[in-house]
């Protein structure tokens, strides 16, 4: 073979190889593009951007006056981007920048030209500057040199999030509750934040971020992609004023008896609304806080408070009328091998029916309950049912424990010593909730109203659901047999020698009935009690019901419901009857730091150079201009939700610690 037809062979060899390749290379594209190009592009938009969410602003959880029980308040966390600025910007506004810097955190100056610095010349793109910032700290850093030119010339990285906060601290914390998003986004909820959850967390929003590093996002623009829909303010019936009273009251008594824990229930008679809830207990350091919710929870054997509900079956089923006797002896009834006692040693002898609820003895109900049900107990039980004692009550908020109430059709819990230990309230289990339901139905001349924490629901100050609207009544007993009951629970407080006698008020006419159960009574060395008081006032024309009930008082000062729970009715009766001012510092349960104290002190002073007089807040947030006012030092009463609508004092006013200020919003 010549030397040039070898040369050619070459040539050609290499042509077809290179025609094969690039007939391999055009059928690598053709599949990338026609067959996994999306899988492509979606890996890299996953890798380099991606629809970041965007929280709303969640709704104001709002007492019945609009106060704020909790609302969002806004925190800004300020990053800085060197890429984006200029050498020549940069350079220019350094100096001044660092100035700012110091002067708002305390730190020298060239602290924050080296970190600059070193941003700048890392070519870093997401530096942390400051986060958790307030508002009004927001608002200032904005006007610092370099940042006041923004995102793409001064490159100031913003992102807001929204925390919630508690105007009163602790106060009613339990029953105010929360809503708690997990990394899985998986949510707990309790309390009215958690079973009004749908109307106040809004809708999501989209924003458009770029990974600028390593867990690094910046956002693309300053738009979203989908704004968020701000949550609906919910107007809940807790009263402040009730509230604080009923926590007052509470806490001061399990204190004074040493208690483990303790609730009240404050409930409007005419329309169930739940003025106030407070459920107070103790935790491992020995501190009281709110720890559970046992006025929806925890169920207890009422014990003597029970007898109301007895005589309330017996009188609507005929079985006893108010004018008969009874004949209670010497206080002990032999059932079975068992023996009901009364306190009082020797008994009571011949009792009214009246009587026998004022001074609680357990003979004079197992009696009467006896002699109408002993050879129909599910007559008795039957009744219950009818006056909805052994039905849940169905409360929004979640938690409530189902009544328990025996019946003769279940033969392994039904014995011969089951009915008369009922008529006093043990064998049966309910709620301190479910019980003063009751209550105050019989306060409401019969008339049984579901207990109710919501009125309305708010958006942007417009009304957008009223709940007044679903009030029913349901008559559970007689308006004669509700007369009479309440007669006799007045006279547990107005006659001597009754059980609630010490009771009385100069100031409130009061009705209730006192009760006293033994817990673990199977064994002696465990044994505590359960102090409770459930009534209405004024007695003549209820307005409200409550049932306060205390667990474990230290049996060497006082276990009886008159003397441990019955208090805490009175006060709270009178000083309803009789307000006066109140400050909002019941609990006092967190250790001060003092270097955050200092830092806060720095910040306030620092805060007041730049804020001598008052701003004009109308059209602001509520949220922002509450955030901005409790920076300023300003006292702040907050009148309905939405935005700032008229301010008591006007822009220009000079500022001083502690001014009050009110505030009205729609």
């Amino acid at each position: 073979m010549s030397k040039e037809k070898f040369l050619i062979g070459r040539v050609y060899f290499v042509v077809v190889l290179l025609v094969l390749g690039a007939i391999f290379i055009g059928a690598k594209i053709f599949i990338i593009q026609m067959v996994n190009g999306q899988e492509y592009l979606d890996s890299i938009d996953k890798n380099v951007v991606r629809l970041n969410v965007v929280e709303p602003k969640r709704g104001n959880l709002c007492a019945d006056d609009g106060s704020l029980l909790a609302t969002s308040l806004a925190r800004y966390e300020i990053r800085f981007d060197a890429v984006t600025v200029s050498n020549q910007t940069f350079r220019r506004n350094l100096e001044p920048l660092s100035d700012s810097l110091s002067a708002f955190f305390g730190k020298p100056s060239k602290y924050y030209q080296n970190l600059l610095m070193d941003a700048k010349n890392k070519n870093k793109r997401y530096l942390l500057i400051a986060k958790k910032l307030r508002y009004s700290q927001y608002m200032q850093m904005r006007r610092f040199p370099l940042f006041r030119l923004g995102t793409y010339v001064g490159g100031m990285i913003v992102k807001e999030t929204n925390y919630r906060d508690h105007p009163f601290g602790e106060y009613a914390m339990r029953t105010v509750g929360y809503d708690i998003k997990d990394n899985n986004g998986y949510h707990t909820r309790v309390g009215m934040e958690g079973c009004f959850s749908k109307y106040l967390r809004g809708k999501e929003g989209k924003r458009l971020e770029q990974k600028i590093a390593k867990e690094q996002w910046k956002p693309i623009t300053n738009s979203n992609e989908a704004d968020p829909i701000d949550g609906s303010d919910v107007i809940t019936t807790i009263s402040p004023n009730i509230q604080q009273v009923a926590q007052d009251a509470l806490l001061s008594q399990l204190k004074k008896y040493d208690a483990d824990h303790g609730c009240v229930i404050v409930m409007e008679v005419a329309t169930g609304e739940v003025k106030a809830i407070s459920n107070v207990g103790t935790t491992r350091d020995g501190a009281y806080r709110e720890i559970q919710n046992y006025a929806i929870w925890e169920s207890y054997e009422p014990g003597s408070t029970f007898k109301v509900v007895a005589l309330a079956a017996a009188l609507e089923d005929g079985a006893v009328r108010m004018k008969e006797r009874i004949q209670t002896g010497n206080g002990q009834l032999k059932i079975y091998d068992n023996i009901v006692k009364d306190y009082k040693s020797g008994g009571f002898g011949t009792l009214t029916v009246s009587e026998v609820i004022q001074v609680s003895s357990n003979v004079g109900m197992t009696k009467i309950i006896q002699k109408g049900y002993s050879k129909k107990p599910q007559k008795f039980i039957d009744r219950l049912s009818k006056m909805k004692i052994n039905q849940s009550i169905g409360v929004p908020i979640l938690g409530e424990t189902e009544p328990i109430i025996p019946s003769p059709k279940d033969k392994k819990h039904w014995y011969g010593t089951t009915l008369p230990w009922m008529s006093f309230g043990y064998g049966l289990s309910l709620t301190p909730l479910q019980i003063l339901a009751f209550y105050n139905a019989i306060a409401n001349d019969g008339k049984w109203i579901k207990p109710r924490f919501i009125k309305q629901i708010r958006k942007n100050g417009k009304l957008q659901q009223d709940f007044d609207n679903d009030i029913k009544a349901y008559e559970v007993v007689s308006l004669k047999t509700a007369k009479a009951i309440k007669q006799a629970l007045e006279n547990t407080i107005s006659k001597p020698h009754s059980t609630g006698h010490r009771l009385q008020s100069n100031k409130v006419c009061l009705a209730g009935k006192t009760g006293t159960t033994q817990k673990n009574y199977s064994n002696k060395k465990k044994l505590e009690y359960i102090s409770s008081f459930i009534g209405f006032f004024p007695a003549n024309k209820p307005k409200y019901s409550c049932v306060v009930v205390i667990h474990n008082p230290d049996k060497k000062h006082a276990y009886y419901g008159g003397d441990v729970s019955g208090p805490v009715f009175k006060k709270i009766a009178e000083q309803i009857y009789q307000p006066t001012a109140r400050t909002y510092n019941l609990f006092d349960l967190k250790s001060t730091d003092k270097h955050l104290e200092k830092k806060y002190e720095q910040y306030f002073l620092s805060l007041q150079k730049h804020h001598k007089t008052l701003p004009n807040l109308v059209g602001m947030e509520g949220m922002d201009a509450v955030a901005l006012l409790e920076n300023l030092g300003l006292k702040i009463t907050v009148k309905g939700s939405g935005k700032v609508v008229w301010q008591s004092l006007p822009k220009g006013t000079i500022i001083r610690i502690n001014r009050p200020i009110i505030l009205k919003m729609l």
